[in-house]
């Protein structure tokens, strides 16, 4: 089985890279001249959301350097001793909804302090698989397109991220932890 998705996960991305191209020539369609004009588009659109992608990693920087991470982690303390939530993971589930790379960093922290197969390295793992960069993604996508009314959205995936910390917890515990 495992050698069947190994072969499966190889061949799966060249195989849709010629599917489509298969279906472009079957259909008649211009590829180079179509491909050209995406990456056109995507250019000015990378350039119109470059001061969402600034304003975002800004604010990432400044709650990091502010030191209220330190204050969050002396605040629910008490509450992550009881939960057994290693005092690591509070850094990442703060910073997955503002920032995946700085998640990352962390993540990869978490693992070369604890090792990778550490109690604090799984949950890190589930809590970055599960939860999502919601202000990253609010700031790119909506920023994109033109939207400035974001108020529900924000609250939704705030209410998603924290769901999925919670699974997360839930499931880290009731399979890893010892």
């Amino acid at each position: 089985m495992r050698e069947i998705l190994n072969t499966i996960s190889i061949w799966i991305l060249p195989f849709i890279i010629s599917a489509i191209l298969l279906h472009g020539i079957c259909k008649k369609v211009p590829l180079y001249e179509q491909f050209c004009d995406g990456a056109k588009e995507g250019f000015w659109v990378a350039i119109k959301i470059l001061p969402y992608l600034i304003a975002i990693m800004v604010a990432v920087s400044m709650f990091r350097a502010s030191g209220a991470l330190e204050f969050l982690y002396n605040l629910f303390k008490t509450p992550l001793e009881f939960l057994k939530i290693p005092a690591d993971t509070l850094a990442l589930m703060v910073t997955r909804s503002l920032s995946g790379s700085a998640t990352l960093g962390i993540f990869s922290e978490i693992v070369n302090t604890h090792g990778a197969d550490s109690y604090a390295a799984k949950l890190s793992a589930i809590i970055a698989g599960s939860s999502e960069t919601t202000f990253y993604v609010i700031a790119v996508y909506f920023g994109a397109v033109g939207i400035k009314k974001f108020r529900h959205a924000v609250l939704t995936g705030i209410l998603a991220d924290i769901t999925g910390i919670i699974c997360a917890v839930a499931i880290s515990r009731f399979f890893f932890y010892s």
